[in-house]
């Protein structure tokens, strides 16, 4: 038995998936009421932010993105939508099921904007409602990524700021854009999507506890070498001058033989108290670890403002608040039971 789809019938398919989609609701207690079933309406959410596409689809080829390079972008609208109306064409076979899914198409792409959206949304976070806009983002190749896999980015639609900003308004700026996708596609590789156009990126190290490390700078005859800016012992300044590293105000970081990665502690702390002001020949553990402690690194992408080259060494500023008998004899105390 042959059946003909004319074009009355399609149109009467039409109708009737409209209908459908204004009678039918999915409740889902954590997106609220829609048409499209919630299991559906997150998968095309996240194939909208190019979860699963091959990542050769990507980046065709490896020489587009080589070693220590960053690549921003914009993600093609009408790209994405084919994708998904890929997926969803799978169940339709007959003319009568394509032209119900055009009809109801419309409703299934709004929802699919607020999904989207919602992919990375922390539970405590408002649902975000709105028609989907342009969204941008970047593919990072560097051992970064591999080195530090928790990195903070940040981007923001005004850049209000300045670039070596230490207060929590980095955080809390209400200029921040909402990150839609941020994963690391191999060791080395970041995929990063934003719902918007940022005006500056912010990629910065993570600020989870302390940590210690040295700089690398280029010597004389252009040849690249660790060094270690110079506290003052008595009240963690920075010895001037503040933005570049000499033989007055740093050490050459030695490394031990046969090792070129593998600090030699030893000799480094012999160099530090013999320059040090206010370190009497010598360095305590705390005025050691006080020499070596460096703030998080914050590379910043987009501002026009910035110089080439440009560093920022009094980030590593470091202000002393308790002294160092106060900070012994409390120590003590703890370690003896009683004051000594």
């Amino acid at each position: 038995m042959k059946f003909a789809v004319t074009a009355n019938v399609a149109l009467k398919a039409a109708l009737k998936a409209t209908q459908y989609a204004d009678l039918v609701t999915d409740h889902d207690p954590d997106d609220g009421n829609h048409v499209v079933p919630g299991e559906l309406r997150r998968f095309l959410g996240r194939l909208r932010l190019l979860h699963g596409v091959p990542f050769s689809y990507l980046v065709p080829d490896a020489e587009l993105l080589p070693l220590e390079s960053i690549r921003f972008f914009h993600l093609d609208r009408a790209w994405t939508d084919a994708l998904v109306q890929g997926a969803l064409s799978v169940g339709t076979i007959s003319s009568a099921d394509r032209a119900q899914l055009e009809a109801v198409y419309p409703h299934i792409r709004n929802e699919v904007d607020e999904a989207e959206r919602n992919v990375r949304r922390p539970s405590e976070e408002k649902l975000l409602k709105a028609d989907g806009g342009a969204i941008t983002g970047f593919v990072m190749r560097s051992r970064l990524v591999s080195g530090w896999p928790n990195l903070h980015v940040r981007a923001y639609s005004v850049d209000s700021m300045p670039d070596n900003q230490l207060t929590t308004l980095a955080e809390s700026s209400p200029y921040r854009m909402k990150v839609l996708r941020m994963e690391r596609l191999a060791p080395s590789v970041l995929l990063v999507l934003f719902d918007g156009v940022p005006a500056v990126v912010h990629i910065e190290e993570p600020r989870q506890g302390l940590q210690f490390g040295v700089r690398t700078t280029q010597n004389s005859q252009g040849v690249s070498q660790a060094r270690l800016h110079v506290r003052d012992c008595a009240n963690g300044d920075s010895v001037p001058p503040l933005t570049s590293l000499t033989n007055a105000n740093s050490v050459v970081v030695p490394f031990r033989a046969n090792a070129p990665g593998v600090i030699n502690l030893h000799e480094l702390r012999k160099r530090l108290a013999a320059k040090a002001p206010n370190s009497g020949g010598t360095l305590e553990s705390n005025e050691f670890a006080l020499q070596m402690l460096r703030f998080p690194y914050r590379q910043v992408f987009g501002d026009p403002d910035n110089q080439e080259q440009q560093r920022f060494y009094p980030l590593d500023k470091f202000k002393v608040t308790v002294a160092l008998d106060t900070w012994k004899n409390t120590l003590l105390s703890k370690l003896d039971g009683g004051p000594r």
